[in-house]
């Protein structure tokens, strides 16, 4: 008898193990959502000095994910560059762009290249793209002060028509 009650507790034991390690993996795996708080995530800047997302609670914050082989990215970058300059002065209004899949030195160039002065970030390890759930590029997500994700776009928009100004401008006038 003991040794059947032994073994059901070792089974049982290693069903509850299995158990927490699958409910485990699935919640490491969770992607960003419209309504939900964004992940933290490291980002390092053209600077060499790093910065999480977690350090911009407070802020609007713009992030674009994108690469010099991504013809849609390029075709958006004008309105990204005006997004930039209509809100660069405001000082709760923090606009990032992600280099997804290219090189840092590719992304360089061609912002010099272009004369565009918005910021791009690394993310080495490519954590960013697998906790924001990239799909392809570009995607952009916009998070409100709270660190919410607000807004997910899949693909290229006009980021300078008036119809993301006024989300913008609203986000940036909602209390913290």
């Amino acid at each position: 008898m003991k040794n059947k009650a032994s073994v059901l507790l070792i089974i049982m034991f290693s069903v509850i193990i299995v158990a927490f390690l699958f409910i485990r993996q699935k919640d490491s795996q969770k992607i960003t959502s419209v309504g939900s708080s964004v992940p933290d995530v490291e980002l390092v800047g053209i600077d060499a000095k790093k910065i999480n997302l977690s350090d911009l609670r407070g802020f609007v914050v713009f992030i674009n994910f994108w690469a010099t082989w991504c013809e849609s990215c390029v075709d958006e970058m004008p309105s990204i560059e005006n997004l930039y300059n209509l809100f660069s002065e405001n000082s709760n209004f923090k606009l990032m762009t992600v280099i997804y899949r290219d090189s840092g030195n590719n992304a360089f160039k061609y912002m010099k290249e272009n004369g565009y002065s918005f910021p791009v970030y690394l993310n080495p390890d490519g954590t960013a793209a697998k906790k924001f759930g990239i799909t392809g590029i570009p995607e952009s997500f916009i998070i409100d002060k709270n660190g919410i994700l607000r807004e997910k776009v899949i693909g290229p928009a006009e980021w300078d028509s008036p119809h993301f100004i006024e989300i913008f401008k609203n986000l940036l006038n909602e209390p913290v």
